[in-house]
């Protein structure tokens, strides 16, 4: 006898029981008696999809209702969240998600968005980014603003492959940055974008340990100031800026830092990339990436490129592989699943060099993950990414998708 198959939606709601659960027992490992958790996780999961429930109500207390309402200045969200890694320790980190209209007649421009994030932990991190993208009349006009004031552990490795990748080379700082960085575009065509802004960044590193390190740390003892003006052009076809369901998008960001703006040195970043999204069944993205970013001139030790975090190759830890080039290419498939919840699996790799030349025969970083998604806003996600790279972890507390 031949045995029915369940369905595509059970098989969905069944995936996010399972991913879910796998995720909150990994990072609360760390944080909550994991037992007690994954038995209350394990209990409610069958009432995840449920309207009305305990857990949409507490949502809607916090502001994460899936909803956008006009009538307020600003609609916020607030949801906390906790993580850790081996840098800060445990900790808790909140985000602020706002979504607003500057012209409620404008029925072209997407809701532009404020996100704020906040973070703490036991061993004394804390920091504070801000990340605004406006959308102005009709969407002929956009700008940006990233900011951030950071007083968190850090990591050096020292600087290409050969020394990032031996563990012995490790030094650990505490680091205090401040930047701002306003970017102004205009629309000049359906899809093309032109414009620029100005970028400052200010990173001092204190409580120098070497450890066992034999690596050179002279820079790391005088602060750096870098200041200089950004200009853009970009092709722009995607649905929404924050989580695009199809389209595609090429950028150039040419970054132009100089002593007489107030720099410490004279050197110059091309930032580039290209991403494709492409919508598939029941509303599910498949997306990639290819990233890359190019330094020339005095670059000082903060603003060479990496890979890592919660966007470049998530998986390795920030800081930790750097130079003066960088390239990288992502796959994610991004599956829609019941209510508000979601789930990504991804894959990629890069590298990273001194010359440019040198990029195609550089050591390859690869990474790969799986991550969970709640729709807190229209459009807005907070998510939980759980990445492996060559010999590191990291689990990422965030909101929107990494590209």
């Amino acid at each position: 006898m031949t045995l029915p198959l369940p369905s595509l939606s059970i098989l969905r709601k069944n995936l996010l029981k399972s991913v879910f659960i796998i995720l909150l027992s990994f990072t609360t490992s760390h944080v909550f008696a994991q037992d007690e958790l994954l038995a209350a996780v394990t209990e409610d999961a069958p009432e995840l999809a449920a309207e009305n429930s305990w857990f949409e109500n507490f949502l809607n207390k916090l502001g994460a209702d899936g909803e956008f309402d006009a009538d307020k200045l600003i609609d916020f969200s607030i949801l906390p969240g906790p993580f850790y890694n081996p840098e800060m320790n445990l900790g808790v980190g909140v985000s602020a998600i706002g979504l607003y209209q500057i012209d409620p007649e404008d029925d072209v421009s997407q809701l532009s968005s404020l996100v704020i994030n906040g973070l703490a932990s036991v061993n004394g991190a804390l920091g504070v980014g801000i990340h605004n993208k406006t959308f102005i009349k009709q969407d002929t006009q956009r700008l940006y603003i990233d900011a951030g004031v950071y007083n968190v552990p850090d990591v050096y490795y020292g600087v290409g492959y050969d020394n990032n990748h031996n563990d012995d080379n490790k030094v650990k700082l505490n680091s205090r940055s401040i930047e701002v960085n306003p970017m102004y575009l205009a629309r000049v065509s359906e899809h093309v974008f032109v414009g620029g802004g100005f970028d400052f960044r200010y990173s001092e590193a204190e409580d120098i340990d070497i450890l066992e390190s034999l690596i050179p740390v002279d820079d790391l003892f005088e602060s750096s100031t870098s200041a200089g003006f950004n200009f853009h052009v970009s092709y722009d076809s995607r649905d929404n800026v924050l989580n695009p369901q199809q389209g595609k998008i090429a950028q150039l960001d040419v970054g132009v830092y100089r002593e007489d703006l107030g720099g410490k040195t004279d050197f110059e970043v091309f930032d580039a990339l290209y991403s494709t999204y492409y919508s598939v069944h029941s509303d599910d993205v498949l997306a990639w990436q290819i990233r890359g970013r190019f330094t020339h001139g005095d670059v000082p030790w903060d603003q060479l490129s990496k890979v890592g975090g919660g966007e470049l190759l998530r998986g390795y830890t920030t800081g930790r592989y750097r130079d003066k080039q960088m390239l990288l290419a992502q796959v994610e498939y991004r599956l829609n699943l019941p209510w508000r919840h979601g789930m990504v699996f991804w894959a990629g790799a890069g590298v990273i060099s001194d010359q440019f030349s040198e990029l195609l025969t550089s050591n390859l970083l690869p990474n790969t993950g799986v991550g969970y998604r709640f729709e807190v806003k229209p459009k807005v996600n907070l998510r939980l990414d759980l990445a492996f790279g060559d010999g590191d972890t990291g689990f990422y507390f965030n909101v929107n998708e990494a590209f």
